[in-house]
């Protein structure tokens, strides 16, 4: 495995027993939370090919409040 394909992997796993924590009872929300912001901040780019050619993440349907004139 590549060693960006590693990094992003390994941090995906951590994001997801950092949410299976988060939902245990008596898990410090604080920790999770942080830790989880940080993770989420320090997730490499996504390896080649796992997403579609011309895949582009900002596009995509209109959400409600999206689009509107204030």
């Amino acid at each position: 495995m590549c060693p960006r394909c590693e990094d992003f992997a390994r941090t995906v796993v951590m994001l997801g027993q950092l949410a299976l924590y988060a939902d245990m009872f008596g898990a410090d929300q604080d920790f999770a939370d942080v830790v989880g912001g940080a993770l989420a901040v320090s997730l490499p780019d996504p390896p080649p090919g796992l997403f579609p050619p011309g895949y582009d993440p900002t596009d995509g349907p209109e959400y409600p409040g999206e689009g509107w004139a204030s």
